[in-house]
């Protein structure tokens, strides 16, 4: 427990994070990397490029910061990072090497202003909630390796079929090497990908959902290619699993891990809204439904750009045609010549109103600007805010503004 003087030297904090808290976690990354470059094995370099990662984590301490009084109202945002920090193998030794860099990097870019007092009240808050974290994480742990056909830390998977799903998506069925079972999973999570291109001084890892129903002897994920563009490098790992990986590749996975799951014990209407290859965890939780609850209605509804990069269109279109209680939707954002489609240009509030029910659980993935878009279009026609369900995939951030 933190005494009351510390409390209110870490939440006196708060302005000063909210100016700089950007820069200070700069300054942590730069650190950190520099003085313990084995840990880029573990982060995403691209969220480092982009500035995404830094931003995520000033967000993060500033709710740390804010809270520091209740941390138990952060409880929810721990769990979503603790099931992060377990896909990706960080262990309670990475934890202090984190508080000291971070401290140094608030010493560094507050200078005379961070006082000796408020490095005192930082290091005993970062105390605590570290603790808090490997504590989540020592159960996700052993929830991981214990489950049956769990694993710890990260297992050799072979890549048993290969299936080109559009221009720019393909699907990966992957089967482990030993032959032996593989974990269950919640429809909605993804498994952790750990991969070492040629050229390449790190290995990277990366996230990516589950594309199909659990219960099959193999896992699915279904990868965009991230190809080169004027704003940004190429992805390496979606164009290593495109271009590199092929039937037969070694591909390392950990276990299953993540909480935008599929709330399974309701019978109320779903609406799965997707964009891009934001259908990856929508098919998941689709096949799930009617698999396993034929009387809930179901309503598909997804965005393209056009059909050349429309994944699982046809399988889509066949699950309606043998499901009574599920109806699909299409939107084309520039229609290709030949495509047909159910909406051309973006999904709006007026057409979902005419083609869903508002007394639904509605789930949403795709990129941040479509989730937003969805997200505010749903509380504009008074969509009760917990019946809207949806995770940033990446660092975390807000679709309320």
């Amino acid at each position: 427990m933190l005494d009351s003087k510390t409390i209110e030297i870490v939440k006196s904090t708060v302005p000063v994070l909210q100016t700089h808290g950007v820069a200070i976690t700069n300054a942590f990354y730069q650190n950190l990397f520099t003085n313990h470059p084995e840990l880029l094995n573990i982060f995403n370099h691209a969220n480092q490029r982009q500035g995404k990662q830094p931003t995520a984590l000033a967000n993060a301490v500033l709710a740390a910061a804010a809270n520091i009084d209740r941390l138990e109202e952060i409880i929810p945002v721990v769990v979503q990072i603790g099931n992060k920090h377990r896909a990706l193998n960080v262990l309670p030794e990475h934890y202090p090497i984190v508080g000291e860099t971070l401290l140094g990097a608030i010493k560094e870019v507050l200078g005379d202003a961070a006082t000796d007092d408020i490095i005192d009240a930082w290091a005993k808050a970062y105390g605590v909630i570290a603790d808090a974290f490997i504590g989540v994480e020592a159960k996700m742990y052993d929830e991981a390796a214990n489950q049956p056909g769990g694993w710890s830390g990260f297992r050799r998977f072979v890549v048993d079929r290969k299936e080109r799903e559009s221009d720019v998506i393909t699907s990966f069925y992957l089967v482990p090497e030993d032959g032996a079972p593989i974990a269950s999973y919640e429809p909605g999570q993804y498994i952790t990908v750990r991969v070492k291109p040629e050229g390449q001084e790190y290995e990277h890892i990366r996230h990516y959902t589950l594309s199909s129903a659990p219960g099959q002897p193999y896992y699915r994920i279904t990868v965009k290619r991230e190809d080169a563009t004027d704003h940004k490098p190429a992805g390496i790992v979606s164009t290593y699993l495109h271009n590199a990986a092929h039937v037969g590749s070694i591909i390392e996975l950990s276990a299953p891990a993540g909480v935008f799951t599929l709330d399974q014990s309701k019978e109320t209407p779903l609406v799965l809204l997707s964009g891009g290859v934001g259908l990856t965890p929508m098919v998941s939780m689709l096949e799930t439904v009617l698999n396993n609850h034929p009387s809930r209605k179901v309503s598909y509804v997804h965005a393209a750009i056009n059909g050349n990069v429309h994944a699982m269109k046809d399988y889509i279109a066949s699950l309606e045609n043998a499901h009574p209680q599920m109806k699909s939707y299409v939107c084309y954002e520039s229609p290709a010549p030949g495509d047909t489609c159910d909406k051309t240009g973006y999904i709006d509030l007026p057409w979902l109103q005419q083609i869903v029910d508002k007394n639904s659980d509605f789930y949403l993935c795709g990129p941040i600007p479509f989730m937003r878009a969805m997200y505010q279009a749903l509380r504009s026609w008074d969509v009760p805010a917990d019946s809207i369900h949806y995770e940033v995939f990446g660092p975390a951030a807000s679709l309320e503004n």
